[in-house]
Parts: structure tokens; C-alpha cells; sequence
């Protein structure tokens, strides 16, 4: 501040009054330069109303009327984006199309939004990036999300948060059933993986490549080489290894791969797909079983009528647990 009455003889004296009058701002009372005393936020207070006035050094009366005046604070990209919230949660259908959005972020930025690129915020977006995502396979990703200031520049600050992306289930996997007293070698279903080629060029061979039924059951190709087979499979007997009441179902992922092949377009491959097939056990009423193949017992010849041989007890082996008579 400078006065024109100020002929530079230290007669005059500058006072400061008003908003951080003394705390955040102060005053050479011979020059009128004023300094900031204290770090400035323009976020806490973006501006201070001050007044000024001349006065006499001697008499401290006023040479000229108070003077108002503003100081506003200007911006410095010292605030990184912050997510409202996290970390989210969002649901995609499995099966969904590459570029499929799946949720929508906002980042807050306390910097000045009319001022430079400090508040202008640019984002990772959150999109289907995988073909064929399958459920069966993987459920959950967990992905971290970055919102940066000065509009992505070099120098910008970075703020993230984390999503939780969970696949939600689409009726792509075929059902199949068998019984539990189906014998080895049943057929439990048939598999088809389309191919829109033709003749030799379209057929397949069919391998299970995972799942908890892998030593359960077997897959075949049929005679055409285009299906695949699902049978019951040999486990150590000629006895069925299905059991209801021990396992209900049954998961298979089936692979079909083509099986001639040309070099010429290998680099278009993979020729081949998968599938997860759920096999449902169905329920047979069951004989009731006791609780010993065979018994021997000793008994003298002169037993009276009535004397009790054995004991002796059968359960039914089925979920309902049925009474025995």
C-alpha cells in the first residue's frame, strides 16, 4: 500500500484491519508492504476482505479514509481426486460383449475448477476387456481404479479406489442327468460344438479337462466326429460309482478342439473351445441294506422256544431314510 500524502519521511504510519488482520496478514507500517505470516489454503478461505488507512505517526490521526480491499487466494493443484466412495461393487453378466460398461465413477477435486487443469480429472475406465468371461471358471475380479488431475498431464496427482466385480450367471452351460444306478458305460449326454466349417474340417475331438467328475466320467466322440459322448465311467468295478446320497452333482469342462488342422491359419486359432457341463444325479429308490452281508451264529440244540438267536438290523441307504420293517 502507498499513499500519495507519503513524501517518504516516516510521518506516515499503515494500519491493517479486517479478515487476518495480524494472524494470517501483516504490514510494514513504514512501506505498507504486506506479507502472508502463515501458510494460505485457498480451499480453507479462498479470500480475506481487508481495509487500510494512512494516519499520522505522531498524532495517529487519519490522512486519508479507510480503503477496502480483497485478496484472493490463487489456485495451486495442491488436492488429488477423491472417490466419494469404496470400494465399490458392481455386477456384470458373464458371457458379456468386449466394451460392455459395467459401472460408472465419480472423483471429487477441492482445487479451483475455473482455474487451470487442477480440478479437470480424466479416469481409468471400467470396461469388459475379455471375450467369453466365464462364471463357471472365475466368479470375481478386483480391480483399482485411478483418477488423475491436471487432465492426465505429467505432474498431475492421482487418487484410487477399488471395485469388486462379481459375474453374474447367464444360462450358457447345458444340464445333463443321470441316475445313481445307472451302470458303467451309460450314456449320461451328448455335446455339440458348432463349427461352420465343413467335412473333414469341422470335427472334433472332445476331452474333459477339469471339474470335480473328471474320474467319474468319460467323453467320447461318435462316429461322425462331430459329437461328444458323456458316459458313466469304469472306477475300479463293474458297480456304478454314482451315489446320490455321497455326491448330488457334478461339474465337467468339456473341451472340443477341431482335429485337422491347417497351418495356413493357425495364427486365426485357437481352434478349439470349452464348455462347463453340470451333471445332476437323480435319486433311486434303493433296497434297504444290513448292517452285515452274512452272520453265524452258535445255538444249542436244547433251546427253548422263544430264546433269541440275533439281533440283527438293516437301514434304508436312501435320503429319505425310510423305516425298515
Amino acid at each position: 500500500l502507498h499513499s500519495d500524502m507519503d513524501k517518504g519521511d516516516g510521518s506516515i504510519k499503515y494500519i491493517l484491519t479486517g479478515e487476518g488482520a495480524g494472524t494470517t496478514f501483516t504490514i510494514d507500517d513504514n512501506t505498507g508492504d504486506i506479507h502472508a505470516i502463515q501458510r494460505l489454503d485457498r480451499e480453507v478461505k479462498s479470500q480475506y476482505v481487508l481495509r487500510a488507512q494512512a494516519r499520522n505517526r505522531l498524532t495517529d490521526r487519519p490522512l486519508e479514509p479507510e480503503s477496502e480491499f480483497i485478496v484472493k487466494i490463487q489456485d495451486i493443484n495442491d488436492n488429488e481426486p477423491k472417490f466419494l466412495d469404496g470400494p465399490y461393487q458392481a455386477t456384470v453378466p458373464e458371457m458379456s460383449r468386449i466394451g460392455t460398461s459395467i459401472i460408472q465413477l465419480t472423483a471429487t477435486d477441492a482445487d479451483d475448477p475455473t482455474y487451470g487443469n487442477s480440478a479437470r480429472v480424466v479416469y481409468s475406465v471400467v470396461r469388459v476387456s475379455l471375450a467369453d468371461m466365464d462364471r463357471e471358471t472365475r466368479e470375481n475380479y478386483t480391480i483399482v481404479i485411478q483418477a488423475k488431475d491436471m487432465g492426465g498431464q505429467l505432474g498431475g496427482l492421482a487418487g484410487t479406489t477399488t471395485v469388486n466385480i462379481t459375474l453374474s450367471d447367464v444360462n450358457d452351460n447345458p444340464p445333463m442327468s443321470v441316475p445313481e444306478s445307472a451302470p458303467v458305460g451309460s450314456v449320461v449326454g451328448r455335446l455339440w460344438a458348432k463349427d461352420r466349417d465343413t467335412g473333414v474340417n469341422a470335427e472334433m475331438k472332445y476331452s474333459i479337462i477339469d471339474g470335480d467328475g473328471r474320474d467319474t466320467f468319460d467323453i467320447s466322440t461318435d462316429s461322425t466326429n462331430l459329437f461328444g459322448i458323456i458316459t458313466v465311467k469304469r472306477v475300479c468295478s463293474e458297480i456304478s460309482p454314482l451315489n446320490f446320497e455321497k455326491k448330488p452333482s457334478y461339474t465337467l469342462k468339456v473341451e472340443g478342439a477341431n482335429t485337422h488342422l491347417d497351418s495356413t491359419f493357425r495364427h486365426r486359432g485357437p481352434f478349439k473351445d470349452v464348455t462347463i457341463v453340470h451333471v445332476s444325479v437323480e435319486d433311486v429308490d434303493e433296497p434297504p441294506q444290513f448292517d452285515s452281508p452274512s452272520y453265524y451264529v452258535e445255538l444249542p440244540e436244547d433251546a427253548e422256544i422263544g430264546t433269541v438267536v440275533k439281533t440283527m438290523s438293516a437301514r434304508d441307504p436312501d435320503a429319505a431314510n425310510n423305516t425298515v420293517r
